[in-house]
This record gives structure tokens, sequence and C-alpha cells, in this order.
């Protein structure tokens, strides 16, 4: 791993960090890196002088954050300096200024950007008005892992609709209940870490059918966080995508029966789906899971005892990592 790869690395784990307080905006980590004396030495080393992320919505940005956060004594270094971010710096005022002015204005010599915007304010605005001014950018850096950090924003703005999450439990022998009767599926462990997903996520959604047998709650009362968005739809109150654009819901796990989830299936309304196999649970008969799509890819498996959780994503959506 590179220099470069490691200080972006370090940008993703501080971007991470903003994952509730920052949406609807990106996820986004910054680090400032200039060159000092090593002790009792006339050799240089790179180190890290600064480091921010964006921890709220309305409020500052990773660079804004990271340059605030840099020592007075150190501000003099930052004409020698390079910053990295995870996402390129916005070129436009909303609800704060430019990072792209900021950055300027600061005099650093060297930016290193993970990823382009795709929200259409930006699109490369950023990195060219750097250019224009005489900053050296390099682009690129950890592209996939960067877009695959934001795929939500990503796919809201470029597909003007949620990044849609399927999600469905499963027998060892591929039932999803028993002759059609709710059965627990996951464990304690694994159903917490279903629940830190809904934390995680702005809306969920279940079908009519579903709804009116197991009348779920959908909430995180075995996690800490907000509830999403609770949705039940059916043929005569169908997913209304604009609806959920205009109330910046940016992600929708889709939690139905069989009819539901192929439903989006079939509409090609999915971007991940995640299932959990309970590995040592049959039943003699029930309703067959739904088949993984073709154009999926294998990106995590997790092992939790009788449990694996599977995650696949679109082969063409937003870059795995």
């Amino acid at each position: 791993m590179t220099e470069d790869e490691i200080y972006m690395k370090r940008c993703l784990q501080l971007a991470g960090n903003g994952r509730k307080g920052s949406r609807p905006n990106p996820m986004v980590g910054a680090v400032i890196v200039a060159p000092v004396k090593e002790n009792h030495s006339s050799d240089m080393q790179n180190v890290i002088i600064g480091e921010g992320y964006h921890i709220k919505c309305g409020e500052g940005h990773a660079e804004v954050n990271a340059f605030a956060s840099v020592k007075a004594e150190d501000e003099a270094l930052l004409p020698l300096a390079t910053m990295f971010v995870s996402l390129e710096p916005c070129s436009h005022y909303g609800k704060t200024p430019p990072c792209s002015d900021l950055i300027i204005s600061k005099g650093v010599r060297r930016v290193v950007v993970g990823c382009i915007d795709d929200f259409s304010k930006v699109q490369g605005r950023g990195i060219q008005k750097l250019r224009d001014a005489g900053i050296d950018v390099t682009v690129g850096m950890l592209e996939r892992e960067c877009r695959w950090l934001n795929r939500r924003f990503f796919t809201f703005h470029r597909l003007h609709r949620p990044y849609i999450i399927l999600k469905w439990a499963q027998t060892a022998n591929g039932y999803i209940d028993d002759h059609g009767k709710a059965i627990a599926i996951s464990s304690p462990f694994t159903r917490m870490l279903n629940h830190k997903l809904r934390a995680e996520e702005d809306a969920i959604l279940v079908g009519r059918v579903t709804d009116e047998r197991e009348h779920p709650q959908l909430t995180v009362r075995h996690w800490v966080g907000s509830n999403p968005i609770r949705m039940v739809i059916d043929s005569r109150h169908p997913l209304d995508m604009d609806a959920l654009c205009r109330q910046d819901v940016q992600s929708l796990i889709v939690e139905g029966g069989r009819k539901t989830l192929e439903s989006f299936l079939q509409q090609g309304l999915w971007d991940e789906v995640r299932v959990e196999t309970n590995t040592h649970l049959t039943v003699s008969g029930g309703t067959a899971a739904p088949s993984i799509p073709i154009e999926s890819k294998l990106v995590k498996t997790e092992v939790y005892n009788d449990n694996i959780i599977s995650t696949y994503s679109r082969q063409e959506s937003i870059s795995t990592p």
C-alpha cells in the first residue's frame, strides 16, 4: 500500500463517523499531511497535522474541520502540505461556503481526491477550480472504496431514487417461513445487527400481507438510533419514488415476503441484497426464498455461529470495494 493510499484509508475511517449526522449530505473525511523534521535529524517525514469529517448536515464540511484542527504552530506548514479528501471538495454555496475556495485560501500545494462528486452542482467543478488556482490535484485514490462508502448518496442523485436493499432470512433448505407461519430464523445477535442496519437507513418497507400477518414493528429497539420511516405497500398503494425523493429518503430496506421482494427484483429496483441463512434450521415446507439475481456480485460474507449473512451488490451499480 502506498503512502497516499494509507492517508486515504484514514479519510475513509473518519468519514464513516458521520454516517448518521451527515445525512442527507455524503460522508466525507479529510486529512492534512505535511513534511516535518524528525527529532535530532535533518531528515523530513510526512505527518498528519490536521484531520476531520463531516459531522452534521448544515455544519462544517470535512475540509473545514480538518483545517480547524491544525495547531497554530503548524499553520506555517500548510504551503508544503497535501490535503487528502475522500470526496471532491464542493464548489458551490449551499448551507456552507465552497470548500474548494477554503483550500485555495489556505495555500496547500497538493490535493488528493478519492472520487468525483455526482451531485449536479459539483461534478468536477471543485477539482477544476483547484487546478485553475495552480494546485496539483490527484483524482481517483481508492476510488472504488470511496464510491462504495457513499453508494446511497450517489444512487439517489444519479438515479433519482433511494438506494434499495432487499433483505430476507431463510432456513438452511431455503424457506422464509414454516408452511406460511412466521418462524425465528435470526439469532439474538444477528437480530441486533438487523436493527443496527435499520438505524443506518432512512426507510423500511413491507407488503400488506406481511403487515397483517406478522404486525412487524420495524423499529430499532435492539439498537440505538432513530427508527426508519415505516412503509406498507400493496397493489392499491404502490411505492411512490418521487415522494421519497422529495423527502430526501436516500435508502430503503425492503423486508417483505416473497411476493413483495420479487416485485422489486422483477422491476430491477434493487441495489443490494442481504440474505441471512440459519444453517442448522430446516422446515418440511413453506414459502421458498427468492432467488439471488444472476447479475449480482457477492461482496461480503459474515459468519455468526449458525447464521451466515451474505451481501450481494449489482454488478453495474456503484463500484464495490
